[in-house]
């Protein structure tokens, strides 16, 4: 049975029986037909108690734990501040107000402590980043070897996209990534799943995504580990990694897309693998030459089309009759696309 059939049952009965007490009193004070009163606010009752006690118990309850996991523990941390400097100003200010003239002496201190709890959990909420900043400057400046500490603790969130992409093990092996790579729980299920997929392409991919966890875990210059921290509440995994980002201080790294700008507008930093791609690509200018092989015919008339080794694509004039063999080109055009970086190109010396 369910926690809310549960608490149903239970408010039906307790609301039945103060039902019936409160019909028996009615009746009595009525004058009669006591029993009659009894029932009808019986029923009524217990009416009452099996459709409307869920969502004075248990949804509530379940509606503030949601709200609590997505909290990162920096606004926590930062709302318990404010609610224990809140009532600390509250008690300083309740000692006049309560020699304020009855009932003003009961009435103010109490409002004052729910007024002034608010504000404090409201202000340092809002500014827990400026807040927070001040102590990690603090404990950061205090010697160099804190500094270096903090900035090489910072672990690093892995999606299962970037896990699947394959390149994060050949990354991490050149020492760009400081700080541990975590793998949560509920990422490696999913990548489970996808390779358990009736579709051969997803499941090669899974396949492939669990061998690069295997090699990261297996190479001991790198710091890996799976985590077993869960968000509770969610049932999306990119929905968990952001929240699990944001109570962790954690970028996380990643070729999805969506994911990205999500993370992005939640304050969450981001490493997408792509971008690192497009930036370390060899930039050539107009002028330049280069060798490259032409493979394939271009969708203009007499273009040749080649690609250098980091996927970059090539296009040529007056290439077509070069399909086939590595020549020298001189650069004409970069284009920058959405796709990636394009070069156009003539044949050197034509």
């Amino acid at each position: 049975m369910s926690g809310d059939f549960i608490v149903r049952l239970i408010g039906m009965v307790v609301l039945a029986i103060g039902g019936i007490y409160l019909g028996t009193y009615l009746g009595e004070f009525a004058g009669g037909l006591a029993e009659l009163w009894a029932a009808v606010f019986g029923l009524l009752g217990a009416l009452i108690g099996l459709v409307v006690t869920p969502y004075l118990t248990t949804r509530p309850v379940r509606s503030i734990r949601r709200s609590v996991a997505q909290l990162s523990s920096q606004g926590m941390l930062a709302g318990l501040l404010g609610l224990i400097v809140g009532l600390i100003v509250a008690a300083l200010v309740s000692f006049p107000l309560s020699l304020l003239p009855s009932p003003f002496g009961e009435i103010l201190p109490f409002i004052s402590a729910l007024l002034f709890g608010y504000l404090g959990v409201s202000i340092f909420y809002l500014r827990q980043h400026d807040i927070m900043g001040l102590f990690r400057f603090r404990m950061s400046s205090t010697t160099d070897e804190g500094r270096g500490m903090t900035a090489e603790g910072r672990s690093v969130l892995l999606d299962t996209s970037v896990i699947i992409d394959g390149r994060i093990a050949d990354i991490a092996r050149t020492g760009f990534i400081w700080g541990p790579m975590l793998v949560p729980s509920f990422v490696l299920l999913e990548l489970q799943h996808i390779a358990d997929s009736a579709d051969s392409l997803r499941r090669q991919r899974g396949r492939r995504g669990l061998d690069i966890l295997n090699r990261l875990q297996k190479d001991s210059s790198i710091a890996f580990r799976i985590t077993d921290v869960d968000v509770e509440g969610v049932r999306e995994v990119d929905d968990k990694l952001v929240i699990l980002a944001k109570q962790l201080r954690s970028p996380i790294l990643t070729n999805d897309y969506n994911l990205n700008r999500v993370a992005e507008l939640q304050g969450v930093t981001v490493l997408n693998i792509n971008e690192l791609a497009n930036a370390v690509k060899v930039v050539y200018l107009p002028g330049e030459s280069l060798d490259v092989e032409l493979i394939q015919e271009g969708k203009e008339s007499g273009q040749g089309v080649g690609y250098l080794d980091d996927g970059t694509m090539v296009v040529v004039e007056n290439g077509r009759e070069y399909i086939g063999r590595t020549v020298p080109v001189a650069v004409t055009k970069v284009l920058q696309t959405a796709a990636g970086r394009m070069i156009f190109a003539r044949p050197d010396g034509a």
